[in-house]
């Protein structure tokens, strides 16, 4: 609670100081440029820029398969952990271990980004965080599935197959997490690099249209078509581990892809 109060009154006191002492002392160039604005693009018009554009459907791809994977893999990991963890104390104590570890973690993929980008190169850090979660997820969804199986074990590590589940599942959590932040995003952005100033905003411009939505909407429409098929999110938990590996299956074939233009962009853009 006290760090709580702290950093309040800090952001506080760091905003009065700015609205007073540096923003009101600002002024504009008369003879600065004004910024230009993006395109406005539809729907349709996005719709159509990405079939014309395999370079950035690819991108696009790869957004979308991020955004249903982790939907599809975190709201199934959240009901166990409150399967796991029935007593709000519990739970809240359980989430605050989790978000300290995923900035511990975060942080320290951050500092490794940049190393992982030199010695191995785009291709590398792209399929970092598909393999991550597709190794993470499977294992998650198999403790769930195969819970009988992994009984024996779990009773040899002295917990159970439940908690098991739980710990696989926020491992998975903090490390797409993790990866996302040091590795998935420098990899989309670096790809507008090489790309001329109107396939870049109106790549940009599409995959915010698209993309984006696309990807967190379209978990959670899986999620209900298939809770709703099968009457149970347990039962649905099969069909989340093939879907799961087909947008993984999706989400490394276009990584693969884009490698290849992107690789050929740059050398395109480096030779000019």
């Amino acid at each position: 609670m006290g760090a709580v109060m702290t950093s309040g009154t800090t952001l506080l006191l760091t905003y009065r100081h700015l609205q007073k002492n540096v923003v009101g002392k600002v002024k504009t160039s008369p003879g600065a440029p004004k910024k230009a604005k993006g395109p406005r693009m539809s729907m349709k018009e996005s719709a159509k820029f990405l079939m014309n554009s395999p370079y950035i459907r690819d991108l696009a791809l790869l957004v979308i398969s991020y955004g249903v994977c982790i939907n599809i893999v975190e709201v199934s990991w959240k009901a166990k952990l409150k399967e796991a963890f029935p007593s709000p104390n519990e739970y809240s104590a359980f989430m605050g271990t989790f978000s300290s570890v995923t900035g511990s973690v975060t942080l320290l993929m951050m500092l490794l980004g940049r190393s992982i980008f030199a010695k191995f190169g785009w291709r590398f850090a792209a399929l970092v965080t598909p393999s991550m979660i597709g190794i993470t997820g499977l294992s998650f969804f198999a403790l769930n599935y195969f819970s009988d199986v992994f009984a024996p074990i779990s009773a040899a590590l002295g917990t159970t197959p439940l908690m098991m589940a739980v710990v696989v599942g926020a491992a998975q959590n903090i490390l797409s997490k993790s990866s996302k932040y040091s590795l998935f995003d420098p990899c989309k952005e670096m790809a507008y690099i090489p790309l001329d100033k109107e396939s870049k905003t109106k790549g940009k411009a599409a995959i915010d249209i698209i993309g984006n939505p696309l990807g967190k909407s379209g978990g959670s429409m899986i999620q209900q078509i298939l809770i709703f098929g099968v009457g149970s999110l347990a039962a649905a938990t099969p069909y989340f581990a093939v879907i799961l590996m087909g947008m993984i299956y999706v989400w490394v074939k276009a990584a693969n892809s884009l490698s290849v233009q992107f690789d050929s962009a740059m050398e395109a853009s480096s030779a000019e």
